[in-house]
């Protein structure tokens, strides 16, 4: 049994205000390419398939004709991931064709897709703690722990539970949208905090024989529980500038009776992403010669800024997305305050909270900071 595993479509997703929609469509196409020549059996889609929860027109016509399209030659099966609304997403899934299931619901998760030769791939949308932990209560009506490990070992218990009831043997293929354990990260993953934790150990996801990861953007493996593969597909496409080394591509998986063998099949590449960093004088001349067709960030490092820079930039490099004057005393300052995904919101908050007063926030502000951010944040995930 032959699948393809990917993830983090965004589709919508804009870089530094540049629409990407055209280029999701060659990745969508280069998919479905892969599906026909590949003879895959089915396609699974691990979350994010659009970048917020009210998508555009465009976004949501550019799905409908890429299911039709990959339904024509394999089963897909889609999960919800933490930019899409799963009510808006699984609309109208009771009416889809067989070959497109799509898994937006907390109740469905241990009903799986059965594919050929005993294959059966259980779709985990995305699970926010807060919204979803009551739903996932046990039998006794326990309901898990506010964290993301909590629910989602409720939702592999119920996945492992159906499992154990099945007579003879089955493979599990799990597709989950979460921040395992191991996983590295990169800027432009939304935050998931709740409580100051987003990690999911790795461990909960024993009993299936492939982990399909979405979340993290990077292509990676993971290490995870024994008898079990675990990895991110990531993004079809670079969407910061922290992802610019990353070889984007999609996961072909086989089933084997030997166990799981996967390879990376590598998406296509639009435009590369680099950082040009120097003096004017030096990006005008031969040290910017290899980006001129790239996306760049050009940071200018003169002593004093140039005049008319931006438009002697943009002269020199048409795609430049970020131009930007630092100087070498600058750039310290720069970085000393440099925010991604990597920190923690509220450790922010804190910093500038002791920059200012002279002090560290008390237990009770910190108490107060995490619960604007975790408000905030919820907020967004509900819109």
């Amino acid at each position: 049994m032959r699948f393809l595993h990917t993830s983090d479509w965004h589709l919508g997703r804009t870089l530094h205000g540049v629409d990407l929609l055209d280029h999701q469509a060659a990745y969508l196409a280069h998919l479905v390419d892969v599906v026909r020549s590949e003879q895959v059996d089915a396609v699974v889609v691990a979350g994010d398939v659009y970048d917020r929860a009210i998508p555009p027109v465009e976004a949501v016509t550019l799905l409908s004709e890429t299911l039709a399209q990959l339904s024509e030659h394999a089963t897909v099966v889609v999960t919800s991931g933490n930019h899409d609304s799963a009510t808006r997403l699984g609309f109208g899934s009771a009416l889809m064709r067989d070959r497109v299931r799509l898994r937006t619901r907390v109740a469905g998760l241990a009903e799986p897709v059965e594919l050929p030769d005993g294959v059966l791939v259980y779709g985990i949308p995305y699970l926010d703690p807060d919204s979803v932990r009551h739903a996932l209560a046990d039998d006794e009506g326990t309901v898990p722990a506010r964290s993301h490990e909590a629910v989602t070992v409720a939702a592999m218990n119920r996945v492992r539970a159906d499992l154990a009831a099945r007579p003879g043997r089955h493979r599990a293929v799990v597709a989950a949208h979460a921040f395992v354990i191991g996983g590295e990260a990169s800027e432009s993953e939304r935050d998931i905090r709740v409580g100051g934790v987003d990690h999911v150990p790795a461990g909960v996801f024993a009993g299936a024989e492939y982990v399909a990861l979405g979340h993290l953007h990077g292509p990676q493996r993971v290490s995870g529980p024994d008898g079990a593969t675990v990895r991110y597909s990531g993004s079809p496409l670079a969407y910061s500038f922290s992802e610019q080394h990353h070889a984007k591509s999609s996961v072909l998986v086989d089933l084997a009776d030997g166990g799981v063998r996967t390879e990376l099949v590598a998406a296509p590449v639009p435009r590369r992403l680099a950082d040009v960093t120097g003096t004017l004088e030096e990006l005008l001349g031969a040290a910017g010669e290899p980006h001129v067709d790239a996306w760049t960030r050009v940071t200018v490092t003169d002593a004093h800024r140039p005049a008319d820079l931006y438009r002697r930039v943009r002269d020199r490099f048409p795609h430049a997305l970020v131009v930007q004057h630092r100087s070498s005393s600058d750039a310290v300052a720069a970085r000393a305050v440099a925010v991604t995904a990597a920190h923690d919101p509220v450790a922010v908050g804190a910093d500038f909270v002791q920059h200012v007063t002279g002090h560290a926030p008390t237990v009770d502000e910190l108490a107060v900071l995490r619960a604007a951010y975790e408000h905030v944040a919820a907020a967004e995930r509900s819109a």
